[in-house]
């Protein structure tokens, strides 16, 4: 429930406050209501004195409203200076000034009809309705008026054809273009555009566009990127050349922009059956390592490209999910495993012992791919069938994969195919930026540590 003050209470206030003693919230405080109602109350008693806060009911018309904001912009009042001076609400002022900006004298009009003014000497000139034929004083008048209404209405679909309102802002865009061939008094009559509501419009499209600057950082970090990155990525990198803009405005301003990073889609299976001897699962849903090669997954994924298959098979690391090693062919047999697996024991220490997990898959099945684990010392894990938990981090790998790299592009042939997952892992590896990583790349996390 709101509570009322007196009028004796609220110039006790003010009279605290402007005199400077304390500030508005210890004010605040001392007195038991809001910051801003101490400031709103300060500034009806600088305007008005007592007498400002006395119960008074005023009718604007959209005329008297017109003069309110126009007087706000001239001598750059805020909403609570405006607000006290014409005794309304803050709330009110900064909606008029919102409605005036879109819309001009007649976006302040509304709906509902204004009683006419009681003062005789206001001339008041009626608006034309839009059923109503225009009259002309001459026949050359009316030539000229239809010359500028056939030159507005050309220009309406190269605008924007898809909508059927435009707004004051794009009235007043096409009506500075035909300036140089026709009247502006026609034009403006055309248009239904007030004089005033033209020339603010003139003055607002001179002053330079909020966040300039961001856009063309954000589209250089986009386009960079090749269009994998989301506001999230973005903010990070952005944050990192210096930028400190807040996440949400990057995501507005890619709306804005018109540009959004790629959605995601799955998936080829590797189980085939029992092929072999089964193994435990050493990870048991812990997917995090504490130090480099201590734990690795792999899998096989599949692209396909006019019928013709290319398949990849990587090795990841759980500690920085840096592809370790990895293989292409075009079958997905134990040749293709073993090469991989052998890169990846060339780049470990001798003390470097770790576990590879993946699903049962029927290469990871085979005896030969087993003893070689054996041999140099890697524990084997596996999921059971139908638990794809611990092999999450492979997938989401080939999701990213996939989404950034493969989905929506055309590739003339495998060969083509094959030089961009090359590109795009060593891009994975060293340049493209992970949350999680606190915004590092893998290779950067890993080098790091």
């Amino acid at each position: 429930m709101r509570r009322k003050y007196s009028i004796k209470f609220k110039v006790q206030v003010a009279k605290h406050y402007l005199s400077r003693i304390e500030g508005a919230d210890l004010t605040a405080k001392r007195f038991k209501i809001d910051h801003g109602t101490v400031r709103k109350w300060a500034e009806v008693y600088k305007a008005h004195g007592h007498e400002g806060f006395e119960t008074s009911y005023h009718r604007f018309s959209a005329a008297s409203k017109e003069a309110v904001v126009l007087d706000m912009w001239e001598n750059h009042l805020s909403s609570r200076q405006v607000a006290a001076k014409y005794k309304i609400a803050p709330p009110t002022a900064s909606k008029w000034e919102r409605l005036y900006n879109s819309g001009g004298i007649d976006a302040l009009r509304g709906n509902r009809k204004e009683r006419p003014p009681m003062i005789k000497t206001i001339k008041i000139t009626p608006k034309l309705p839009s059923t109503q034929s225009p009259s002309f004083n001459s026949e050359q008048e009316e030539l000229e008026y239809l010359r500028a209404e056939n030159a507005y209405l050309k220009k309406l679909p190269g605008l924007n054809s898809a909508r059927k309102r435009i707004d004051a802002k794009e009235k007043a865009k096409i009506v500075n273009e035909l300036r140089p061939y026709h009247a502006l008094r026609l034009l403006l009559r055309v248009v239904g555009l007030p004089r005033s509501t033209f020339y603010y419009q003139l003055q607002i499209s001179e002053r330079p566009q909020p966040y300039m600057e961001e856009k063309k950082l954000i589209l250089d970090i986009f386009h960079k990127h090749k269009g994998r990155y989301g506001y999230r990525r973005i903010t990070a990198t952005a944050r990192k050349l210096g930028y400190w803009i807040n996440h949400k405005t990057i995501q507005r301003l890619m709306h804005e922009l018109n540009i959004a990073s790629f959605v995601r889609r799955k998936k080829y299976q590797s189980y085939k059956g029992v092929h072999g001897k089964g193994v435990p699962n050493h990870i048991q849903r812990c997917s995090q390592a504490s130090v480099p090669n201590q734990k690795w997954v792999t899998d096989v994924t599949e692209f396909n490209i006019n019928g013709k298959k290319l398949y990849l098979s990587p090795i990841l690391d759980l500690y920085n999910s840096e592809i370790i090693s990895y293989e292409l062919g075009d079958i997905p047999n134990l040749k293709m495993v073993d090469k991989m697996l052998g890169k990846a024991i060339e780049k470990l220490n001798t003390c470097e012992k770790p576990i590879l997990h993946s699903d049962q898959g029927w290469q990871y099945q085979m005896i030969p791919f087993q003893e070689n684990l054996k041999k140099h010392g890697i524990t084997q894990s596996m999921s059971r069938k139908g638990n794809c938990l611990d092999n999450a981090v492979i997938e989401n790998f080939f999701g990213i994969l996939k989404t950034e790299c493969f989905h929506g592009k055309q590739f003339v042939d495998i060969a083509d195919l094959t030089r961009e997952i090359h590109s795009y892992i060593h891009y994975y590896n060293y340049d493209r930026i992970k949350m999680k990583l606190g915004a590092l790349s893998p290779v950067q996390y890993r080098t790091q540590s």
